[in-house]
């Protein structure tokens, strides 16, 4: 036994050793081959990540559609994110100085503008990955022939050029499985059972676009914003269930049915005593304090209605409310709730606030990301631009801007501080951006933030920032 252990152990020595000196020349010598795999716990088209088996897709959209829709907490944490990013503006930007970057940059707006449904709706779709944790989208091109009769064809522009004619969203309630490359672990397409046909379709991701609210082991679906709320949204739906029945039975009484006196309803050889024990016990589910109420009894038989006339142990009410604020917190939106139980301060909203816009400004990153990536460089693949280096880029806004009272204060400090002028022009046109002020031109002049034009010590006035920049050069720290 001891030998055969010191057997084993020796030949593991040699077969690490020899996968070490194999990492050792790959080295030198790269490896073009994938060797590990990302751990994904799949079988065939279908993912077993997720360990309650009622959350699995596709069982999950149910779940998640009920708690979006049904709960008012989460359909209002819902509502405020949607609404906060519409809020947000979107531009895009060259990443030349060429003519031919400026034309790219014009035509990938124009494509932006010029859809079957609005950018601010395609938004608005692609934020479903947040109670679904994933969104797809296929890509639908058309010719740019202008105002002519066809829907497929027609466009604001005549320049027979291939733009976005709509990217619409692929419900998650129909992705029925997954295809994946087994090699790479890499997916390759999601298969939909649509309605009204209702036969299953290939979706290439080659064509498509996949968002997720999160990414983990590469899984195609995400995780849902909601999956953490799941455990506190459970107990809350059955206890409001429990708590309308004990309401209910409250104020109608607790029905309590007495046959006459030897009438045995409980034997079960007689047909005549189950018919009346069936008919009995209906009568008692079937009362209710409503327009209709009213009872009608055989003669004999006996009908009272019991009232707790006592509290209950238990104070559902505060069992629930604990309940909204963890479904809140879950979802870094615990916002909505200041306020509700006469608690909570300014300080603490603007903090909240401001965790809440960045959580949500990070979202925006991973959207503005798949379109930078895979988006926009199909689409420039299918139009030729002779000399364009690099593809321009969309760029997002931010969602929370600083209050004009802080934006005040803020220059105020700057001022106070004898700072000549901006230190670029990008954070000028930022601060004028956030204010409402119109951006300033490369032409024009940049002044001093206290708007006193007469020159003093350290101070640069009537002077374009690269020059100042330029004169600040070499100038000692204390005399910029």
């Amino acid at each position: 036994m001891a030998n055969s252990v010191v057997k084993m152990s020796k030949e593991l020595k040699q077969a690490i050793s020899k996968e070490l000196q194999i990492a050792a020349t790959e080295i030198y010598t790269p490896s073009f081959s994938e060797v590990g795999h990302t751990g994904l716990r799949r079988f065939g088209g279908y993912v077993y990540e997720e360990f309650l088996p009622q959350l699995r897709w596709p069982r999950a959209g149910k779940i998640y559609q009920e708690m979006s829709t049904n709960d008012p907490v989460v359909g209002a944490v819902l509502y405020v994110c949607e609404q906060l990013i519409r809020n947000a503006s979107w531009r895009v930007e060259s990443t030349g100085t060429n003519r031919v970057d400026t034309e790219a940059k014009e035509f990938l707006t124009s494509c932006m503008h010029d859809m079957s449904a609005t950018w601010t709706d395609t938004i608005a779709e692609v934020l479903t990955m947040l109670p679904y944790g994933f969104s797809w989208h296929e890509e639908v091109y058309k010719r740019r022939d202008g105002d002519v009769r066809n829907p497929k064809r027609r466009s604001k522009y005549a320049d027979g050029r291939i733009g976005w004619r709509k990217i619409p969203g692929r419900s998650q309630h129909t992705m029925t499985e997954w295809v994946f490359d087994d090699k790479d672990d890499g997916i390759i397409a999601m298969i939909q059972e649509a309605a009204p046909h209702y036969q299953k379709t290939i979706l290439p991701l080659e064509k498509s676009l996949l968002f997720r609210a999160r990414v983990e082991h590469n899984n195609p679906e995400g995780r849902s914003m909601l999956r953490n709320a799941y455990r506190p949204w459970y107990f809350k739906k059955h206890i409001e269930e429990i708590e309308g029945i004990g309401i209910e039975r409250d104020l109608a009484g607790l029905p309590v049915i007495t046959p006459p006196e030897g009438v045995d309803i409980w034997n079960p050889n007689d047909p005549r005593a189950v018919q009346m024990k069936a008919e009995a016990e209906k009568m008692v589910r079937n009362i209710r304090r409503d327009q209709n109420e009213g009872v009608v009894k055989p003669f004999g038989w006996e009908l009272e209605l019991l009232s707790t006339g006592s509290r209950r142990q238990f104070d559902t009410n505060a069992i629930i409310n604990r309940y909204d604020q963890r479904i809140a917190i879950t979802l870094l939106a615990d916002l909505i709730m200041l306020g509700g139980d006469k608690v909570g301060s300014f300080a603490l909203a603007n903090v909240k606030r401001s965790i809440l816009g960045s959580a949500l400004e990070a979202i925006l990153d991973t959207i503005v990301e798949v379109f930078n990536r895979y988006a926009i460089p199909r689409l420039f693949k299918v139009n030729a631009f002779p000399g364009l280096k690099d593809y321009p880029k969309l760029v997002v806004g931010e969602i929370l801007t600083p209050s004009l009272t802080e934006l005040a204060r803020y220059l105020q400090i700057l001022s106070a501080s004898q700072m000549p002028l901006f230190p670029d022009q990008d954070l000028e046109n930022y601060l004028r951006s956030i204010a409402g002020m119109p951006k300033r031109g490369p032409a024009s002049q940049a002044m001093p933030l206290d708007g006193n034009s007469s020159t003093g010590t350290g101070r640069l006035t009537g002077v374009s920032t690269d020059d100042a920049r330029i004169q600040n050069q070499g100038l000692p720290q204390e005399a910029r």
